[in-house]
């Protein structure tokens, strides 16, 4: 299976330089961006092994990751 990667400079490498910033003085942009990292990898994982997990399991981990990468986005762009 071809698992694609959604860490946040592939998903948003026009910020790369903003995710770095944030990253390194931003207490609370760091703690949601080790969330937000820590969940991709926990789907990337059930996904690349084909472990036997429930859909909505799985969808779960997606909607937390994709509320995390709003927020993420917002605190980039503002």
């Amino acid at each position: 299976m071809d698992i694609e990667h959604h860490d946040l400079a592939h998903e948003f490498p026009e910020l790369k330089e903003q995710i770095h910033v944030l990253k390194t003085q931003d207490a609370h942009f760091r703690k949601q961006f080790e969330r937000y990292d820590t969940v991709t990898t926990d789907i990337e994982r059930l996904e690349k092994e084909d472990l036997p997990v429930s859909d909505p399991t799985i969808e779960e981990k997606k909607k937390e990751r994709l509320a995390l990468k709003d927020e993420l986005y917002k605190m980039l762009t503002h």
